[in-house]
């Protein structure tokens, strides 16, 4: 006995979630046990915390100790204690927003902790600006970078204040460096996509890799010449996975730029669509894997990878797992970049649009098979209702669908199965390291798009338009809700004044354009609000924020004149009564044996709570935010957009264990900590994706009573 005491007692156990994704090597595994299979049934809400702001919540929030970092929707870094869910301090970068309402652009899916043990620091991504903040506090250090942030619009190319940038998702961490990608235009004109790593007490910029190479660097070869002046974009928006002990970074990239008609950048575009891995010191190129040559479908790595250890041909090897939009799902030697199941390049169709010439292989792995329906025929399409299939099949019979890599066609819609959405999205995949098994939710739906000839003539608005709208919103402003809402009602929704913030800001995916002159300005506002280009007599719209000036353009070509051709827009395949226009399921969450690439089990993911109430069977929906599993057989995921719930499957079978009705949707990655000895789930919620429910954001925490 030591002083009454048992010399054997324990004091009460923490266990924190210090990393975006739980980790650096982004699996999304806990080691917790205390929430089991046999006790998940009686999880109920801990606290809530509302942040009476509607927006884009998508914060996969991180512990560290007692307090819980995460963002409010309109990137204020909160500060929470993560038992109770109290408040401890709130930063506001005072970004200016509307008079109306503070709109931002967003989202921001995490921050980034470092601590040498003497000193800690809170890195925080906030649009393009990346913050050093004191974690007791809240308070920025003036000593990082320029008075407390570093401007990561700077050392790109040219006229820094011309570019878009947002860091959505963070960086992170090796010893002294934080390395960052960042999210950027997807149309021209957009900055290449440099890959960057800071000094976190100075923000000094340590070293770059050029994603668009420069003379005298590998990958030259696969451009045009003269293209890695403009061209742009091949950016690291989805996350990054490290392995601290090689230190070795792997990051993903998206596509160039234009996304859908690549005749400026003919070739196969590295390192344009790749998995890169990088010398975490240094940046130097280590191996590489391009999975789109020449991406013309906007197919860029959306997901982040999960470092994991698989039994392979006998041995043990540490390998990395890259899901894909189109259901792919890579394995590689984290070290060699040899992959681990066969990887063929199949022929693909040439491109049927003049100037365009599209790559004439694209791989595609032979394990695992792919975790979503790769084409679409007429015995997938819906049968809800006879008058729902009906209208499917006359809508199809002008579709041109024929599996993945189909390069669109100019004047009719191609078939994009799974859609521009995914398969896997950003949301990422956790993985059970002890037996090596990932679990991935995926989309299901089909999208479609087209090119249309650019025409000459119109006025200054169309054409602003046409050339950085449309690709949104349609060429007709119809859109296609909820992702991108359509604009034919936007005067009876928004002032001008509203307008005109949302176009300087940004909101939500939508990126600010921020540097397009007031009189211009006055006659887009005109023509979204009407859909004629004629501008009234009226005072110039709002002006650009202080500070916050970034990118605009009409051209689409690196050389000033509009390209031949122009995308139409974004369109999903919805019924008259807007549901997926194919079979169900619709939505689905997957267990996969990485050791063999074979699947353990599938099961539809999410439900319209109208249909369910109809007794029909699951149709699953589309979901944003992945799962995380646990030591004690767990997976947690929200994700589903319509039906509010996050839920609990039994990791071995997929059997659903428990779920809960949330505030809103869960359209985030939950996190799983312990204080004081008491284990808690905790999930970022919000309906920025349903514009039909009620609008609003909240945490919500669970644990055992």
């Amino acid at each position: 006995m030591l002083g009454g005491l048992c010399a054997c007692a324990v004091a009460p156990r923490s266990v924190d979630w210090p990393v975006y994704g739980g980790n650096a090597g982004s699996d999304r595994y806990s080691e917790l046990t205390q929430i089991t299979p046999a006790n998940v049934g009686r999880l109920a809400e801990a606290w809530r915390f509302a942040m009476d702001e509607p927006g884009d919540s998508q914060t996969n929030p991180i512990i560290v100790g007692r307090t819980l970092f995460a963002y409010t929707p309109t990137l204020n870094v909160i500060a929470l204690d993560g038992a109770t869910g109290r408040l401890l301090w709130r930063f506001d970068a005072g970004v200016q927003g509307a008079a109306a309402g503070r709109i931002f652009t967003g989202p921001a899916r995490g921050l980034a902790y470092w601590s040498d043990g003497h000193e800690s620091r809170l890195l925080a991504g906030i649009m393009n600006r990346l913050y050093a903040l004191d974690p007791r506090t809240g308070r920025p250090i003036r000593s990082f970078g320029e008075d407390g942030a570093v401007d990561l619009r700077k050392d790109l190319r040219g006229d820094y204040t011309q570019h878009y940038v947002s860091l959505t998702t963070p960086g992170v961490i090796y010893k002294d460096l934080i390395i960052v990608g960042f999210r950027t235009s997807e149309t021209k004109p957009a900055p290449p996509g440099d890959l960057r790593a800071y000094d976190v007490r100075s923000g000094r910029l340590r070293w770059s890799f050029h994603t668009i190479p420069r003379p005298g660097e590998p990958g030259l070869e696969t451009w045009p010449a003269e293209a890695w002046r403009s061209a742009g974009a091949a950016n690291n928006w989805a996350g990054l996975a490290l392995d601290a002990r090689r230190g070795i970074v792997y990051a993903p990239t998206g596509s160039a730029v234009s996304d859908m008609y690549g005749a400026d950048r003919v070739g196969a575009d590295l390192y344009a669509d790749t998995l890169l891995a990088l010398d975490a010191a240094t940046g130097k190129r280590l191996w590489h894997f391009q999975g789109v040559h020449h991406d013309i479908w906007d197919r860029d790595f959306s997901s982040p990878p999960s470092l994991v250890s698989v039994l392979h041909a006998g041995r043990r090897v540490d390998a990395i797992a890259q899901p894909t939009k189109q259901g792919y799902l890579y394995l590689f030697d984290r070290v060699t970049g040899e992959p681990l199941f066969p990887i063929e390049e199949r022929a693909v169709p040439p491109s049927p649009v003049p100037g365009e010439i599209a790559w004439p292989t694209q791989p595609r792995p032979t394990l695992p098979e792919p975790y979503a329906r790769q084409l679409l025929t007429a015995d997938l399409l819906t049968r809800r209702t006879p008058a729902a299939h009906a209208w499917a099949e006359r809508q199809f019979a002008g579709f041109r669908s024929a599996g993945q890599f189909v390069p669109f066609a100019a004047d009719q819609p191609t078939v994009l199965f799974p859609g521009f959405d995914g398969g896997a999205e950003w949301g990422g995949a956790a993985v059970d390291v002890r037996t090596g098994v990932m679990y991935i939710n995926a989309n299901d739906v089909a999208w479609t798009g087209m090119l249309v000839r650019s025409t000459p003539g119109g006025g200054l608005a169309a054409a602003l338009y046409q050339a950085q709208c449309s690709n949104c919103h349609g060429a007709d402003r119809k859109g296609s809700p909820p992702a991108f809402p359509s604009l034919d009602d936007v005067a009876g929704r928004l002032d001008v004044g509203q307008i005109a913030a949302v176009i300087m800001n940004g909101r939500g995916r939508m990126p600010p354009f921020s540097t397009i002159q007031s009189s211009t300005l006055t006659q887009l506002i005109e023509y979204l609000r009407t859909g004629t280009d004629a501008a009234p007599a009226a005072a110039p719209a709002s002006p650009a924020p202080t500070g916050q000036k970034l990118e605009m353009g009409v051209s689409l070509s690196s050389e000033g004149g509009p390209a031949a051709y122009r995308f139409t827009g974004y369109n999903r395949f919805l019924d008259p009564d807007g549901y997926p226009a194919i079979a169900p399921p619709w939505g689905t969450l997957n267990a996969i044996d990485l050791n063999t690439g074979r699947y353990l089990w599938k099961i539809p993911l999410g439900e319209y709570p109208e249909l369910a109430a109809q007794g029909g069977p699951a149709t699953g929906t589309e979901n944003y935010g992945g799962p995380v599993v646990t030591a004690s057989g767990l997976v947690f995921i929200g994700a589903t957009i319509y039906d509010h719930k996050i839920r609990a499957f039994d990791a071995a079978s997929g059997a659903l264990l428990w779920q809960h009705e949330l505030p809103f949707a869960g359209t985030a990655t939950p996190a799983t900590y312990m204080i004081d000895g008491r284990q808690f789930l905790v999930i970022a919620t919000n309906n920025a994706r349903n514009r039909s429910a009620p609008q609003g954001a909240a945490y919500v925490a669970f644990a055992l009573p």
